[in-house]
């Protein structure tokens, strides 16, 4: 019998919007959103909402506000009766009752391909909910409305969605795009400190590896970043998230390949979580595996001093702490162990994205053990910014 042979290419479309008071009746970003996509009829169209309970404390009108939304705006969508709500953070991504629990939800109140699955909230719970909408039906609409710096400028905007199983991060996963994302700049005010921080450190990362003069825009507005300025925040989360869509579009966005340049400093980051009981939230996890990787770069005098120290002066300045003692336990085995489950995680062969300058990566495909634990003691010996900051 003849061999058949199948190719044929599915084009995705998504746009990232950025606006403030996203469920105001005078803001009609949403319905318009609505009354785009409205082209099918026949049958009626429902969306069931899942909000971070971290952001839903924050904000107890929403539930309110939807309503009233939806019922005076968007009459053509039925809300799904109830909000779900889950735990915000890695927690809501170890526990797979809360994967059940969404699904349910979908089986519940109908939510068929035709209608859609609204995620609010950061990172974790949008890759939760992205997952469940994945797999039920094949694949339901998904808008995600991103709620920290993090989301906003970084997981929220691209094509993953996940949740940990087995000890492992984003073992269970796909690569499913949403039908839009909304990024409100007033959600931020609800973030303490350490989650404002936090998603700076994935702009950081993207400058580093990409654009220098993002970098030095970032490192002259340490100040206001770390000061909570919104308009610094703004272009920053902008600029970010412009980035990481053109990498998406431009590259392999579905990573059939080993290459992963945005996973610059998430070797040491994703074992780091875990190894915190994610007490060190993935912010902070990226910025110590940013300066872990470029001190490595250093010693192998492939990046220059004077980048290395200009690199860990703006973590420095920004608040973010450059060591945990997590990294040294076991003589630094634990950490080790980190570059094989990344090599697993790629998929194939090992390949991580060092520093030869500020502005530009490149890939390498093996890492010195000798010269990580003495890019750990390297960080160990940095003064630290406060004792109090020290995370533990």
């Amino acid at each position: 019998m003849q061999t058949i042979e199948q190719t044929f290419q599915v084009q995705y479309s998504y746009a990232v919007y950025f606006t403030q008071h996203l469920f105001s009746l005078s803001n009609p970003l949403l319905q318009q959103f609505f009354e785009k996509t409205n082209t099918e009829t026949g049958f009626q169209r429902k969306a069931l909402v899942v909000v971070d309970e971290g952001f839903s404390e924050h904000h107890p009108e929403l539930g309110r506000e939807l309503s009233q939304y939806f019922a005076t705006l968007i009459p053509h969508i039925q809300l799904a009766p109830e909000i779900i709500t889950v735990p915000g953070g890695e927690a809501c991504k170890n526990d797979v009752a809360q994967f059940d629990k969404l699904v349910k939800a979908v089986d519940v109140f109908g939510i068929d391909r035709h209608s859609f699955v609204i995620g609010i909230g950061g990172g974790a719970l949008l890759d939760l909910v992205g997952y469940a909408a994945a797999v039920s039906h094949r694949g339901i609409k998904l808008i995600r409305i991103p709620t920290t710096v993090l989301s906003q400028n970084d997981s929220g905007v691209g094509v993953k969605n996940s949740i940990n199983y087995k000890g492992k991060k984003n073992f269970l996963g796909t690569f499913a795009p949403p039908v839009a994302v909304f990024n409100d700049l007033t959600f931020l005010r609800s973030l303490d400190d350490r989650d404002w921080r936090s998603g700076i450190a994935e702009a950081i990362k993207v400058a580093l590896i990409k654009d220098a003069a993002f970098f030095e825009w970032i490192e002259e507005h340490t100040a206001a970043l770390a000061g909570r300025d919104e308009e610094a925040m703004a272009y920053l989360i902008h600029r970010c998230a412009e980035m990481h869509t053109d990498h998406i579009a431009g590259g392999d966005p579905f990573e059939f390949g080993s290459s992963r340049p945005l996973d610059f400093g998430h070797w040491a980051a994703h074992k780091l979580e875990y190894l915190t009981n994610f007490e060190v939230r993935h912010g902070e996890a990226v910025a110590i595996g940013i300066a872990l990787d470029c001190v490595y770069a250093s010693k192998i005098n492939m990046l220059p001093e004077a980048g290395l120290q200009r690199i860990l002066d703006v973590l420095a300045r920004l608040g973010f702490e450059l060591y945990h003692p997590r990294l040294s336990e076991n003589d630094k085995i634990n950490l080790r162990n980190g570059i094989q489950e990344f090599r697993e995680h790629l998929g194939g062969q090992l390949t991580i994205m060092l520093l030869e300058k500020i502005g530009k990566g490149v890939e390498v495909h093996e890492l010195d053990t000798e010269v990580i634990a003495q890019a750990v003691d390297y960080l160990e010996t940095l003064p630290q910014l406060t004792e109090s900051r020290i995370l533990h």
